[in-house]
């Protein structure tokens, strides 16, 4: 294998915040659990932030309506999120993960990249690494994780996918078009219910149809995204493995299961995004200035808004009441919303500032 060949792992935490209750509560393995807001008998606000493989049996997904996923399955255990607990075992997994890397990217609090091509000569070694990450995760956090090898990003994320839990998928040079070829285009990155629908109403099913498809008329179609997606289908990604060596901002965001003009549900969320944002703000031992709101609507259009705030903070009530404030605007009747996200960014380090008491 030549030295140029990159090859990526994408790690991705099996059910991560429901994994780490059940690990904290055994009594709870083989049943249901959900983690997000709480249902209220079916009158909730919220969504599921997570849930395990029991649960999705049920048809429970994240991003769903709480009220809908208690409908589904009212005997679900239902468990708030304790962000405070995900981030420290996140930062012991994501350390863990480091030592393997020579570069390495973490994606939100359960997933990571790892650049490892100047630790193995063949997908062969590859593959017995992979095997090793796994054996050191379970045995020093007690928890599982399904990795993707391959030669780009794109190709490993979506690797990680075919088998979950505790999987294992190698995509070798070569075997690109072959591993794409059947699987539903639901399984590329970017592609929701709407963007899916779409291709399908266009004879497009499989991820080899869209590759076979004339490029010119999935940008009409779609626009920008029409030539993202050609190039998705081929398998090619030449982006970075990228070092962060400082957390520039943390931020969360979900997408609803279904497009909504629930606004009630919409600020719901978002306060409860608020709160996991602020928790791992206060973890880390950070305060902010800004915060950012981003919505994406159905159609894919999506804003983003900011706001720096004349003080340093890490208070709860101020990122809710900015986050509030910046999101109002966009909520437009008629306009249903897909996704919403929230962050805090102007980040130091609270040991050395004065907070505004």
């Amino acid at each position: 294998m030549s030295g140029k060949k990159r090859i990526i792992f994408h790690v991705d935490m099996d059910h991560f915040y429901t994994a780490i209750e059940e690990k904290l509560n055994p009594e709870l393995k083989g049943k249901p659990v959900v983690v997000g807001a709480d249902p209220k008998a079916g009158q909730g606000r919220g969504v599921v932030s997570t849930c395990n493989y029991e649960a999705r049996k049920f048809g429970i997904r994240s991003g769903m309506p709480i009220a809908r996923a208690w409908r589904l399955c009212p005997e679900c255990t239902y468990l708030p999120v304790n962000m405070q607990l995900y981030v420290r075992v996140s930062s012991r997994v994501m350390a863990i993960l480091r030592e393997y890397a020579e570069k390495f990217e973490q994606w939100g609090i359960d997933e990571a990249f790892l650049d490892v091509t100047a630790r193995v000569k063949s997908y062969d070694e590859a593959e017995a690494l992979a095997k090793e990450i796994k054996n050191q995760i379970l045995a020093r956090e007690g928890l599982t994780c399904s990795i993707g090898v391959s030669h780009n990003k794109l190709l490993a994320k979506i690797a990680t996918e075919v088998q979950k839990p505790d999987g294992l998928t190698i995509v070798r040079e070569g075997e690109t078009r072959e591993f794409l070829s059947s699987l539903p285009v639901r399984r590329l990155l970017w592609v929701g219910k709407k963007t899916g629908a779409k291709l399908e109403s266009m004879g497009i099913k499989t991820v080899g149809e869209l590759s076979a498809y004339d490029p010119s008329v999935l940008t009409e179609v779609f626009g920008v995204m029409g030539s993202q997606l050609y190039l998705m289908a081929h398998g090619m990604d030449n982006s970075e493995v990228q070092e962060r060596s400082e957390i520039k901002s943390i931020g969360r965001d979900t997408t609803f299961e279904e497009d909504t003009s629930d606004f009630d549900l919409v600020l719901g969320t978002l306060d409860l995004l608020a709160k996991d944002v602020i928790e791992e703000v206060v973890e880390n031992k950070y305060l902010f200035k800004t915060v950012t709101i981003r919505v994406r609507y159905e159609n894919f259009e999506t804003h983003t808004h900011s706001k720096t705030l004349p003080f340093l903070t890490d208070r709860l009530a101020d990122m809710t009441k900015t986050a509030r404030q910046l999101i109002r605007p966009y909520l437009v009747p008629d306009r249903k919303i897909r996704l919403i996200g929230v962050r805090a960014s102007s980040l130091l380090p609270s040991s050395n500032q004065k907070k505004l008491i």
